[in-house]
């Protein structure tokens, strides 16, 4: 049986944990997973973020992008970037799989929203990709709009799986089976949550996460020019979508410590959003009380480094969790040497 990182007895950062240790921890999110693993060639599957349980196109709430290497196929995040909002549950999925997930996403919205697209609103579904192809077809584009809808639908403030599993159920990190990975951290009384989809990293760059003599590139592994990672970082802590981009580019420090170094064809990408206040579509009157912490506060500060340690054992939960799958053309990842642990910089022991 696969166990977690503090299970192991190893442990990231200062900050306490939350309850589950998990993006579920923000009071509201909810995390839903739909996987799919058929025959010996599909491994793949959604897995949807809901940051509240209300109506998103109706009552937004702030978010932020930061993107670490541009190699993505993303959707939504130019309207994100411009408008600093998240009206929709944030889809992650397999690469050729954009398409038929954010026509998911749109009919969710739809459903609930029946004004919506009918003059001049339209609907900004935010789906973002890692590419699953090493152990699943993804030419066959197997996920279809429905499992979308049964990712939103299996939605749970409950859900804190790791590894083989939604978006995460073909992916690799450093030449291993990864997969979803999740932490989260306390800040005086808010909460700070991360989940990641990783699948960046060859075995050559193992010592960049384990350290010196880390290295085993004996074994077949997905080709090495590609990859990639989806972060997602949730608070409570009210914070503009200003403050939340400069939160979620504290993720690249984190990922730097978990061994990535953006390379060429890894798409690296961090979404961040505050559940702290809500935006509603239609505003009364032409003003928004929004309130936010001050950048310089001891708050804002502790959120930071709490975003660098939640990233970096997210990945490493991402890793411990999962176990060996093998997929298409009898592709193999294995499970993480537990071993490996023990020389990794950055890990304290639990004692």
């Amino acid at each position: 049986m696969r166990r977690r990182l503090r299970e192991l007895g190893f442990a990231v950062g200062r900050f306490p944990t939350g309850e589950r240790n998990a993006l579920v921890d923000v009071p509201g999110v909810a995390v839903g997973h739909r996987t799919l693993v058929e025959g010996d060639r599909l491994r793949t599957g959604v897995t949807a973020i809901l940051p509240h349980a209300g109506n998103l196109y109706a009552e937004k709430v702030l978010g932020a992008c930061h993107t670490i290497n541009g190699y993505g196929k993303a959707a939504g995040l130019s309207q994100l970037a411009e408008l600093g909002t998240i009206e929709s549950p944030l889809l992650l999925t397999s690469t050729l799989s954009v398409g038929p997930v954010l026509e998911g996403g749109l009919r969710h919205m739809l459903a609930a929203n029946p004004e919506a697209s009918v003059d001049r609103d339209t609907i900004n579904v935010i789906v973002a990709e890692c590419f699953d192809g090493w152990l699943s077809d993804a030419r066959a584009l197997a996920v279809r709009p429905e499992h979308a809808l049964e990712a939103i639908a299996a939605a749970s403030a409950d859900e804190a799986g790791e590894g083989a599993l939604g978006a995460g159920t073909g992916t690799s990190c450093f030449g291993y089976k990864a997969g979803i990975g999740g932490a989260s951290r306390l800040i005086g009384d808010q909460v700070l949550g991360c989940l990641v989809c990783s699948n960046y990293g060859t075995r050559p760059d193992l010592p960049l996460l384990f350290g010196p003599g880390a290295e085993d590139a004996a074994v077949a592994e997905p080709p090495g020019s590609g990859g990639s990672i989806v972060i997602v970082l949730g608070t409570d802590a009210p914070l503009t979508d200003r403050q939340l981009r400069r939160l979620a580019s504290r993720a690249t420090f984190g990922l730097g410590r978990a061994g990535s170094i953006g390379a060429n064809a890894s798409g690296e990408y961090a979404l961040a959003f505050s559940t702290a206040q809500r935006v509603p579509h239609r505003p009364q009157g032409e003003q928004l009380d929004l309130r936010s912490l001050a950048d310089d506060s001891q708050t804002m500060r502790d959120l930071f480094e709490a975003a660098v340690e939640v990233v970096h054992e997210a990945v490493l939960n991402s890793l411990c969790s999962a176990d060996t799958m093998e997929g298409r053309d009898g592709h193999l990842l294995e499970a993480l040497p537990y071993e490996l642990l023990s020389g990794a910089p950055g890990l304290r022991a639990l004692g």
